[in-house]
């Protein structure tokens, strides 16, 4: 917002974000019959964003014929009201990467699931 004389900066906080994406996550999975599950991590999810964060959303495939590195491009985030990084992998990819542990399993602990 700005006045007169001055500059305010505004960022989105949590609970606008996690409404906004709980929205695109079902309209996504309503667009996309291989989505099982949505979830975003990160900064939002742990409570200490600030201005200029954004959200990491993780989508989760029944399947996928495509690699790993193109699969985002089919989930545009572009509508939420802050900058998002979208991962899409499989199911059995991801529950290889919790088992894995390490930043992976971090990861995992703090997802905040949307959808279903």
């Amino acid at each position: 917002m700005r006045s007169l004389r001055s500059s305010v900066l505004r960022w989105p906080g949590r609970e606008e974000v996690d409404r906004a994406v709980r929205a695109w996550a079902a309209e996504t999975a309503a667009r996309h019959p291989r989505v099982v599950r949505v979830g975003y991590f990160g900064s939002y999810a742990r409570g200490d964003w600030g201005v200029g964060s954004d959200v990491d959303v993780v989508v989760l495939l029944s399947e996928s014929d495509e690699p790993f590195p193109r699969r985002a491009a089919a989930f545009d985030a572009t509508e939420l009201p802050v900058p998002a990084d979208v991962f899409a992998y499989t199911v059995e990819e991801w529950e290889a990467l919790a088992r894995r542990g390490g930043l992976a399993r971090t990861v995992e602990r703090e997802v905040v699931w949307v959808h279903p």
